[in-house]
């Protein structure tokens, strides 16, 4: 669990079609966090997953949920129905959400999430919060949020993932696809029911099948590297969930190191890219702890 050491300096653009190999090769930080935004009938609902642990007799220590904000507003009724009595405030969803909405929700629900928590035991190490790359996400260097980050002693960032990898998103990869289908079984009518739902979807999600998804991202990163950064591939399949029932399911897997020499010297011909890392800082992009 050391921390992540490096240093990016970008040169000139790179053109258009060598650009998304790149941002995939390149794509070497920890995943701690990651935050994506799915749409849900007619509501937006921002959705904060990390990767669980287990002691090592495989007893859950940290279930990886961080929260789900759905983005409504209360607003009161304008006149009566059968339902309820004007003036009754009722949940909307937000008509549109913009960058400074999204910066409220990072640091007035996200951040306090996160650092109320975060594994005691971990809070010295960086944690990443990986966004898509939607237009209305803030910017990594944003400082009112690099403020809030930084305050009691955490060490939070914002990231984006690589442009055309869903594969590199753990939401995109099966997180929501499961969840969905738990929420469809209830039929909300309201955005309130739809919320309670969605909520009650979250919080009955197996654990141990969120951190079989984790290890699903480490085998796309590798075939990434192995495809050379294009997404000619096929998510390979290892039997997780029989190597969990007899005890053998891997926490990381391993990288040939000669694949990762490879990798870095693709990128330093592609690109005017300075880098500096440390093989500590690959096992943390290969493994996704």
């Amino acid at each position: 669990m050391g921390g992540l050491e490096s240093g990016v300096v970008v040169g000139e653009p790179l053109p258009a079609g060598k650009r998304s190999t790149v941002r995939r090769l390149s794509f070497l930080v920890r995943l701690h966090i990651l935050v994506h935004e799915v749409s849900v009938l007619d509501d937006v609902v921002s959705c904060a997953i990390a990767r669980p642990r287990f002691d090592g007799q495989g007893n859950e220590i940290f279930d990886g949920k961080i929260g789900i904000f759905p983005f409504v507003t209360q607003e009161p009724a304008r006149r009566n129905s059968i339902n309820r009595l004007a003036g009754t405030l009722e949940t909307k969803p937000l008509t549109s959400v913009n960058r400074d909405i999204m910066r409220s929700y990072l640091i007035e629900k996200l951040l306090p999430a996160i650092k109320e928590k975060w594994p005691r035991d971990d809070m010295m190490n960086p944690i990443f919060i990986q966004q898509d790359n939607a237009r209305t996400h803030v910017d990594k260097n944003d400082e009112a949020f690099c403020e809030a980050a930084r305050y009691g002693g955490f060490d939070i960032r914002l990231m984006c993932q690589p442009a055309n990898s869903p594969d590199l998103n753990i939401l995109d990869l099966g997180f929501f696809s499961a969840i969905q289908s738990l929420q469809y079984k209830e039929a909300p009518k309201t955005v309130d029911e739809l919320i309670s739902a969605v909520a009650r979807s979250y919080d009955s999600f197996d654990v141990r099948k969120s951190n079989r998804i984790f290890l699903s991202l480490q085998l796309c990163m590798i075939e990434i590297m192995q495809a050379k950064g294009s997404n000619k591939y096929k998510i390979p399949h290892i039997n997780k969930a029989k190597l969990e029932n007899l005890k053998e399911l891997p926490s990381q897997l391993k990288c040939d190191s000669t694949l990762v020499q490879e990798v870095m010297q693709i990128l330093i011909s592609k690109t005017s890219v300075t880098t500096k890392f440390t093989c500590n800082s690959w096992k943390v992009h290969l493994y996704g702890c």
